[in-house]
């Protein structure tokens, strides 16, 4: 069943009323709503627009699909019609996203301040580079230059080669996924007390902390966040390798000694090969020229795709290198469903992602039954406070309770996301399996802050029990593992909704819950491989020369469509008479989501899209420069004769500039192998923050490559409150990552430590089971429950 064929009330966030002024920053924001079902209604000008609709190129036709178009003049010259028209939109809607600069749209009746203060009922977006204060409110942010200002590019290439730009659009998509998880967290709020919201959403912070962030849960804050302090250059080491076979490449993300027993095993059990160290995947990362020899002789006579059908049937996670044209003819894409066709320019079909998860079984996807005009009312005549009488400063989630069966990078996110709402989240864990962050105790502490800890053996027939009537007392249940385990268990999605009806299920795996990828083992850099964001990370001039093995994506990324989707069951639940339903969220066709400028590119121009380095398509000069110092680099990004006419001014209108080949885009692309030279030799001159400031000074976007510790002292960041400190017994104090977006009434995050194991299966047993001590005590000593750990770490 495909959307279009299902009841629309049937989506979690039916009857979300959003109006979309988004002009470049955030437009992803506003599908990842109508996917989920909320009417989002762009309002686009004749001027900019032409065909009301119409979209520009096969990028807009991803960005804007499932969206509805209306054509307002809100010209000054054209009269009070079209802001009266817009008054009346702005009265009936719920979310208003806009991304005017700030002081903009001061004195013209748009100005987002005053929006909220005359529409007290309405959560309103402002989605802008930097945010609306602050020392960088002024600045220019694109792509590139998001990706070198949060420490991202600093972890990205080879090391003793210059740094290398991801794929283009990952900064941007990644902030505008973690803008959609704010607006629907302010618009819980309103449903709640009746009030709305003004969000200052800057894409710098959103990006910073949703991308690879480097004081969140993994990334520069596990094993690597003390070396973050003094590493200047690229990360040293290759844990996820990709080989050459028959017909292109694949990966190996072999993490677990007995995966790479497997493997040894398929490889004939080479005499050279049985060292014991072996087992350390960071011994195989520093030995893998002893390796390589023996990978590439078995792969050599095989394909990419038979070599993964073969080694994942051997329990070895392996995936093949994927390019964005064979993404769109993947058979385990077209199973699913992955991919549908919009219109895009001149009415060609496009061919897009088609969302990232399903809701009972049904994709969320763009809908195309959508009538042409909003036909909205003003709500005056609603009850605007919920029966439980919730107080305008409470935090959002409070009453919420959730069970977290989540595991590493994805699953701590996703809890974490809702903790800091105000969630009662209860981690299930247990020492027989347990969560691979534990491990490294400042990962976990930053991951699950906030949560409460129950040991529980859900593999006893008593435990499932136990786990059941936990269920009937909850609201949400969030976890990741391979499809299927809980079924086995008997703690399936039927199962668990026999025993509550009104439970919010999210599940997250790897390539989702059917196809023929679907059983496969999926880590982070597997997903990468198989969506085309590794082929597309890398250095130009060699396929081996991957950049993505460092970088822990999309987990982050996915933790926050998982959150969102999450919140909007509950809200659903509340408009479906307390029926809850289940999530499944694909971590590849989340990923798939971040490429859908690209894909609907390629799928109209084939063999377009490939790896471009540090080319910025489409804009020259542009890229990353040397700077003076050692491994000092800026991103800087000229985008159209506005920049190019401030360029020159700043480099002192040079006569090589004054080519009137140089007057268009397109003649300066033809050069930008010159261009760059050119701009190179300014730049080598400068540190990376004076060429940044300089050019930003002059509205070009331009920032310096900052690395994970330089962040700390980031005065922008320090002005925005980006930081706040956690205080947990055993350990000094850390620094993390505050609220998630800055509003006007949601309070910040309380800053509570994170649990030890089983550190309150007591509490929660009295609390929530009615058990007494005797019965308690006889639990765990059947193995049943687990008492709390001693230390943070395993």
């Amino acid at each position: 069943m495909t959307t279009d064929d299902m009841d629309a009330g049937a989506l979690p966030l039916h009857g979300l009323r959003v109006l979309d002024m988004t002009d470049g920053r955030g437009e992803m924001c506003g599908r990842y709503l109508a996917d989920l079902g909320a009417d989002v209604v762009r309002i686009v000008t004749p001027a900019a627009d032409g065909v009301p609709g119409a979209p520009a190129d096969a990028a807009a036709a991803a960005y804007h699909a499932g969206k509805r178009a209306v054509v307002i003049d809100l010209a000054p010259e054209a009269g009070p019609a079209g802001r009266a028209a817009l008054a009346e939109l702005l009265a009936g809607a719920d979310v208003w996203i806009e991304s005017s600069a700030p002081g903009a749209a001061d004195g013209a009746d748009l100005d987002p301040v005053d929006v909220a203060r005359r529409h007290p009922a309405l959560v309103v977006a402002s989605i802008t580079d930097f945010g609306r204060t602050g020392p960088y409110a002024g600045w220019k942010a694109t792509d590139p230059v998001l990706t070198a200002l949060t420490g991202s590019l600093s972890r990205s290439g080879i090391a003793g080669r210059e740094p290398l730009l991801p794929p283009a659009g990952i900064a941007l998509e990644t902030a505008a996924a973690q803008a959609a998880w704010g607006i629907v967290v302010a618009y819980y709020q309103r449903i709640l007390t009746g009030r709305g919201d003004h969000l200052d959403l800057g894409l710098y912070e959103l990006a910073a902390q949703a991308l690879d962030p480097p004081f969140g849960v993994a990334g520069t804050a596990s094993p690597t966040r003390a070396m973050a302090d003094t590493t200047r250059g690229r990360p040293l080491g290759n844990n996820y390798p990709v080989f050459p076979c028959a017909d292109g490449h694949v990966r190996l993300s072999i993490l677990a000694p007995r995966q790479w027993h497997a493997m040894r095993a398929w490889m004939g059990e080479p005499e050279e090969l049985q060292d014991p160290a072996f087992d350390s995947l960071f011994e195989r990362a520093a030995r893998l020229a002893e390796l390589a020899p023996h990978y590439n002789a078995l792969f050599a006579t095989m394909g990419k795709t038979e070599l993964a059908v073969e080694g994942q049937s051997r329990g070895i996670p392996i995936a093949p290198v994927l390019t964005p044209g064979e993404v769109l003819e993947s058979a385990h894409f077209r199973a699913r469903g992955a991919f549908t066709d919009v219109d895009g320019p001149g009415g060609r079909p496009v061919r897009i992602p088609a969302g990232a998860l399903e809701v009972d079984g049904v994709r969320a996807a763009p809908r195309r039954d959508l009538p042409a005009q909003p036909g909205w009312v003003h709500r005056a005549d609603e009850p605007t406070v919920a029966p439980d009488g919730a107080e305008a400063g409470r935090r959002p989630l409070e009453g919420l309770r959730v069970l977290d069966l989540g595991v590493i990078v994805v699953g701590a996110d996703t809890a974490r996301l809702l903790a800091d709402e105000g969630a009662d989240v209860i981690k299930v864990e247990s020492a027989a399996y347990p969560d691979m962050t534990r491990i490294d105790a400042t990962s976990f502490i930053v991951g699950h802050r906030g949560s409460r800890s129950i040991g529980l053996n859900l593999r006893d027939p008593a435990g499932a029990d136990l786990f059941r009537k936990l269920v009937a007392v909850s609201d949400v249940l969030l976890v990741n593992f391979k499809p299927g385990t809980l079924e086995k268990l008997g703690l399936g999605p039927d199962e668990l909704h026999a025993v509550n009806p009104g439970l919010v299920i999210v599940s997250s795996s790897a390539f989702g819950d059917s196809g023929p990828w679907s059983t496969w083992m999926g880590y982070g850099p597997l997903v990468r491989v198989g969506t085309g964001i590794t082929s597309l990370w890398r250095y130009p001039d060699d396929p081996e020369a991957v950049c993505d093995g460092v970088t822990i994506y999309p987990d982050h990324y996915a933790a926050r469509i998982g959150a969102l989707a999450g919140l909007a069951g509950i809200l659903a639940r509340r408009r479906r008479g307390g029926r809850g339903c289940t999530i499944t969220v694909s971590q590849a066709e989340v990923a798939l989501m971040h490429l859908s400028a690209a894909i609907a590119r390629e799928s109209v121009q084939p063999g377009t899209i490939a790896a471009s380095g540090n080319i910025v398509p489409g804009h020259a000069p542009a890229g990353l420069f040397a700077c003076a110092g050692d491994d000092e680099w800026c991103v800087v990004d000229v985008r159209d004769d506005a920049d190019w006419a401030a360029l020159q001014e700043v480099l002192g209108r040079p006569d090589w500039a004054a080519d009137p080949a140089l007057a268009t885009t397109a003649g300066r692309v033809q050069r930008r192998a010159e261009l760059d030279e050119r701009l190179a030799a300014w730049t080598a001159e400068r540190s990376p923050l004076e060429v940044a400031e300089t050019l930003q000074a002059a509205g070009i976007p331009a920032g310096p490559m900052f690395r994970a510790f330089e962040l700390r002292d980031n005065p922008h960041l320090l002005a925005r409150d980006f930081f706040a400190t956690l205080e947990q017994d055993g350990t000094e104090p850390l620094l993390v990552e505050n609220a998630p977006f800055q509003s006007s009434h949601l309070p910040d995050p309380e800053m509570r430590s994170a649990p030890l194991r089983g550190e309150h299966t007591r509490e929660i047993c009295r609390q929530l089971l009615a058990l007494d001590d005797e019965q308690i005590e006889e639990l765990l000593a059947a193995g049943i429950l687990e008492d709390r750990a001693e230390k943070i770490t395993l």
